[in-house]
């Protein structure tokens, strides 16, 4: 047991620092080829998410839904409240403009409630599926569209303004912020580097975290759900913790909420079509609904004050905490 407690102990603190380096470098490649504070923050939670992913994917090839579902939900709970409420903490104040919430809110909350629905058994993993995927995808089309290429896409020329000016208004967040200097070769080499050496130390910790908790007898679905969960969303967390401290703060929930995303489709739902999520649960269910209800509250809250303040930073936390204490409760 003492080497699984080390093997976690030591995975934590190497993903901790080299999440640092990798967000960091990912920032100053965005710089370089231009990426809109959403887009980047795409990029952010796609090379962060690695570690969720990868272990929800192990998990419920395994067989063991519980655990690989609890990852991919929990870590979603997990990152509103570390991401965003840490981040509104740390930052004192992450602004947002109202088109920029609703621009990725719309489809955060359609994908969260989809996930729902297949924890709860009442949509199948594969219809979930088609439409989270189309969804996201249309997404990521959007934000890597430049707003002069848009003005000349013949669509609706009412949606064609609304969206470029939600693209006005989130470039319009950096006045404020410190820019990073462009990428430079070396830098481009880093990245990668680092990128693998946090998707090994995450593995390093969730082989430390699932058998110590097997070996304390721990429910699976608190493995998944808060231990996993916390520990593989730790890149996530210095990811958008560093963006919100600097002042991007679309940048900042662009990251969590598309890290939320891309968990739901690519650690629970394709490998969910595959081989099945499994009977629902109370704990599945529990951690699901905490996630649709964050999710709206973190929406709500950030159009409502154009932002979010360490008041609702700290709503958050307290919301996280309450679903921890519930979660094991019932387990």
């Amino acid at each position: 047991m003492a080497l699984w407690f080390v093997a976690f102990v030591v995975g934590a603190l190497v993903s901790l620092a080299t999440s640092w380096v990798l967000v960091t470098r990912l920032e100053m490649i965005g710089e370089r080829f231009g990426f809109s504070e959403a887009l980047l923050g795409v990029v952010a939670a796609l090379a962060a998410d690695a570690p969720e992913i990868t272990s929800a994917v192990s998990a419920i090839g395994q067989h063991q839904r519980a655990i690989g579902a609890g990852v991919v939900i929990g870590s979603n709970v997990f990152n509103l409240a570390a991401l965003l409420g840490l981040g509104a903490l740390v930052a004192g104040f992450i602004a947002l403009h109202r088109r920029v919430v609703v621009f990725g809110g719309v489809v955060a909350m359609v994908i969260a409630i989809c996930c729902a629905l297949s924890s709860f058994g009442v949509l199948n993993a594969g219809a979930s599926l088609v439409v989270c995927a189309l969804l996201l995808a249309l997404l990521f089309v959007g934000l890597g569209i430049r707003r002069e290429v848009l003005l000349r896409i013949r669509f609706s020329s009412r949606v064609t303004r609304w969206i470029s000016a939600a693209i006005d208004e989130e470039e319009m967040e950096l006045l404020g912020a410190i820019r990073p200097t462009r990428a430079g070769r070396r830098d481009m080499a880093v990245a990668p580097a680092a990128l693998i050496i946090v998707v090994i130390a995450s593995i390093a910790m969730e082989r430390g975290a699932a058998h110590l908790g097997h070996h304390f007898h721990v429910a699976d679905a608190v493995i998944g759900a808060l231990v996993l969960a916390a520990v593989t969303s730790l890149p996530n967390v210095v990811a958008a913790v560093y963006l919100a401290a600097k002042g991007r703060g679309a940048a900042a929930l662009s990251t969590a909420l598309n890290s939320n995303n891309l968990n739901v489709v690519a650690g629970l739902l394709i490998p969910g079509s595959i081989i099945g999520l499994g009977r629902p649960n109370f704990a599945g269910e529990l951690t699901a609904l905490s996630y649709v209800v964050l999710t709206f509250v973190v929406l709500v809250i950030a159009y409502a004050c154009k932002g979010l303040n360490r008041r609702a930073g700290l709503a958050l936390i307290a919301g996280y905490l309450a679903f921890v204490a519930w979660l094991l409760v019932v387990s």
